[in-house]
């Protein structure tokens, strides 16, 4: 059984790169892709990297190119990274923290 999963992993990573190589000129197949990787993973049980949770929007589930299909900000307000689709309009956020590397220099000191 583990042998089928480490080929799934191996398939969703290739399946990524490939959706990544032919963005520009099929964004379609691209969408394919990915809607393929997921399938594997769902049907693997195996969870997407945080790295490729990102790629992929949320709502329409188009695969996110930065500059290209999407807009990458960060908000310092709500203290995260945010993903503009421009394909449905959707915003992804993903959180990030100050707090812990001040909690890291702070047990150093200490």
């Amino acid at each position: 059984m583990k042998s089928g999963k480490k080929i799934a992993k191996e398939r969703i990573n290739i399946l990524f790169r490939e959706a990544e190589k032919i963005f520009n000129e099929n964004p379609a197949l691209s969408k394919r892709y990915v809607f393929i990787a997921r399938k594997i993973a769902m049907k693997s049980n195996i969870k997407l990297s945080s790295e490729q949770k990102r790629k992929v929007c949320k709502k329409c589930r188009a695969f996110l190119f930065p500059g290209k299909n999407c807009i990458v900000r960060t908000n310092s307000k709500t203290k995260s990274v945010e993903y503009l689709c421009k394909d449905c309009g959707n915003k992804n956020r993903y959180g990030y923290s100050k707090e812990k590397s001040s909690l890291r220099r702070r047990s150093l000191k200490e």
